[in-house]
């Protein structure tokens, strides 16, 4: 049989046509919609189609180039501006306001601490401290050529007496000249090259002595005799009393805690007289406590009883009157240089820095420090980088008192200190079992410290970056006055009634210089409270987001919600049944070319086409179970097709429709 020619291949396919037609008009009329299109083209063109977002059902409506681009443009730019604004918000909602609040009220009266600057009695100490006097006193008498004050020419180095301990041995002063690596060491007189890095420990160097002559000591490792520090300072009295202090200490660290309260100043021995809110207080208000470098303090209203005292009216008469004895003339001439006392007000809970932020009390005066207080609170994350109690912070508090970065550096410093050097510094509390750093134990200790120090300063240890501040604290702002006391008229009774409260004769009267009026008092009641506020609660956020949205997508949460279906779920389904798809193709090849079978040619008949949406776990739709044309390159596995009588659509039709028939017919 000859094969039929154009004609009769036209006339078979209008035989075929009305089921086909049908079927594509079908297709037409109901396509696959929403997470069941079979395409990501599909299903953008759906979304467009059907979404609340007008700009982009009008990319797809719009007939006409110029007129789509213009609506894509402009949607883009809404989009833009969306995501720019959104950005901006959550920016500010991550901000905090701050408010001020100003309230009179009764208020608790802080926590006063006094200190004598000299912390230990000189006459006490002189049994420890002989030897290094001594040669403290001869290196003053070999560098500027005094001694006791009488002669004022400078000796030799070779008048020296060798009989002298081993503290220059320790840390030998040394002299250079005109900024040169060579210098001669005060106690021998011997010259020698220095080797090491130079610390200057002061902004500038100012020759002392000799035009050209330049102090300081030099501290080397004692396990690496070639790894030394040498540090210079802007005079000689500088350099002196740091080399005296670094032996002091080590010296301290050897007595027993004990001894140490004994030999520093009872409160009968620092306090003559004390008035609060008008009335008479004693050493049983004050509470004693050890601090390293500046003896026994004493506290005023410290809480340890529970018992906190509060003012209700504003004034110097009203709050904390002392009067101290100051005791010039046993205070220890190298250690320090002034004359008075150091006070710091302070929270109960806080523990009082002395060293760090003590104001300084004058003698023959009567110093009036008034207060104003003020509580802070600061917003912690994500506002602001500060901690509530310390315990986020790795460091362990080596005080015992609220949390404060001055706590936390010191402590951080410390701890640093015991890891690199083997003991502790002396100025700071204990960590567990550690014990404090003496040349006798621990030779290498001043070399070590120093060189933490540097990276201390140099914040090279991570301190400054672990510490961080805390988020709410008080404070109390100072304002000073001092005035001449006694006067000039009552000084001489009331030296002589003061010198008679301290038990002494009556002919032996105190001296002015040797005591300190203080008055510490609240300036007003006004107590004011700075805090942190969010900009923006999560509703006003929320609210800021919609108010966005409609105005340049006009567009809902629920439409929100739809954009992450379709854009993310669905999408994602597409794309995920696409590479299963290839995956199952690839595999099925892999196993036809393993067998060595040759694909048959009725095999896509056989298999059928499935609609990929047939993987839904959704109940079987007209849409689902209609069979659509199969690709004509690269064919995928199919199943079998369902065998629906109801789906031959050549029966459904007792008649072909008009509209199928093909034009050569009419």
């Amino acid at each position: 049989m000859a094969p039929p020619g154009p004609e009769g291949g036209r006339a078979a396919a209008g035989a075929m046509a009305p089921g086909r037609k049908i079927t594509a008009r079908i297709k037409r009329t109901l396509p696959v919609k929403g997470p069941q299109a079979p395409t990501l083209s599909e299903l953008m063109r759906w979304y467009c189609l059907n979404t609340n977002t007008h700009g982009c059902r009008r990319i797809v409506v719009s007939r006409g180039r110029l007129r789509r681009f213009i609506w894509i443009l402009l949607t883009l730019s809404a989009v833009g501006l969306i995501l720019w604004q959104c950005a901006e918000l959550l920016m500010n909602y991550y901000s905090a306001s701050v408010s001020v609040t100003v309230q009179f009220q009764k208020l608790p009266f802080p926590a006063v601490t006094i200190c004598n600057i000299n912390p230990y009695k000189y006459s006490s100490m002189k049994d420890y401290l002989s030897e290094l006097d001594k040669e403290t006193k001869k290196a003053l008498e070999t560098f500027y050529g005094f001694s006791e004050g009488k002669s004022k020419v400078r000796r030799s180095v070779d008048e020296w007496n060798s009989t002298g301990s081993d503290f220059f041995k320790q840390i030998p002063l040394l002299k250079f000249e005109d900024f040169s690596k060579t210098a001669t060491d005060l106690r021998s007189g011997q010259k020698r090259k220095i080797e090491g890095s130079v610390f200057h420990k002061d902004s500038s160097i100012v020759n002392s002595g000799d035009s050209n002559d330049i102090i300081g000591f030099q501290l080397c490792d004692a396990n690496n005799s070639s790894e030394c520090a040498l540090y210079t300072f802007s005079s000689g009295v500088n350099a002196i009393q740091e080399w005296y202090k670094l032996h002091y200490m080590n010296i301290m660290a050897q007595i027993p805690l004990e001894t140490k309260e004994k030999l520093s100043y009872s409160a009968d021995d620092l306090l003559l007289t004390c008035f609060f809110d008008g009335l008479s207080c004693d050493k049983r208000h004050f509470t004693r406590f050890h601090h390293p470098l500046h003896g026994n303090c004493y506290t005023f209203n410290s809480g340890e009883n529970g018992t906190i005292l509060s003012t209700s009216t504003g004034g110097s008469e009203y709050g904390l009157q002392v009067v101290l004895y100051i005791d010039e003339a046993d205070y220890n001439p190298f250690l320090v240089t002034s004359t008075g006392a150091k006070i710091i007000v302070h929270d109960q809970n806080e523990y009082p820095f002395i060293e760090d932020i003590g104001t300084e009390i004058e003698t023959a005066a009567a110093t009036s420090i008034g207060m104003h207080f003020t509580r802070s609170r600061k917003l912690s994350k994500p506002y602001s980088d500060c901690t509530e109690t310390g315990a986020d912070i790795p460091v362990e508090n080596l005080y015992n008192k609220s949390y404060s970065l001055q706590i936390c550096l010191h402590s951080c410093f410390q701890k640093a200190m015991v890891d690199s050097c083997g003991c502790a510094q002396y100025a700071q509390p204990l960590p567990a079992g550690a014990e404090y750093c003496n040349y006798k134990k621990n030779p290498n200790w001043m070399y070590c410290y120093y060189r933490l120090h540097e990276k201390f300063v140099k914040e090279q240890l991570g301190c400054q970056q672990i510490c961080k501040d805390a988020c709410s604290f008080k404070e109390w702002a100072l304002t000073t006055s001092i005035a001449q006391w006694p006067s000039t008229v009552s000084e001489d009774w009331m030296l002589r009634v003061l010198s008679w409260d301290k038990g002494q004769k009556i002919n032996k009267k105190l001296n002015k210089t040797d005591l300190a009026n203080l008055m510490v008092f609240y300036k007003d009641l006004n107590e004011r409270f700075i805090s942190e506020n969010p900009a923006n609660t999560l509703v006003i956020l929320l609210s800021n987001f919609g108010g966005q949205l409609g105005l340049w997508m006009s567009c809902s949460v629920v439409c929100v919600i739809e954009i992450v279906e379709v854009f993310f779920i669905d999408s994602l389904s597409i794309v995920m049944r696409r590479q299963w798809q290839k995956a199952k193709k690839w595999w099925n090849d892999r196993k036809r070319d393993r067998l060595g079978k040759p694909p048959q040619a009725g095999d896509l008949e056989r298999q059928g086409h499935d609609n990929p949406v047939c993987i839904d776990e959704d109940l079987p739709t007209f849409n689902t179970a209609l069979r659509l044309p199969l690709p004509q390159d690269n064919p995928l596995p199919r199943t079998p097709p369902p065998n629906y009588s109801t789906l031959r659509l050549e029966t459904a039709f007792t008649e072909q429709l008009p509209d199928t028939l093909e034009v050569g017919q009419h």
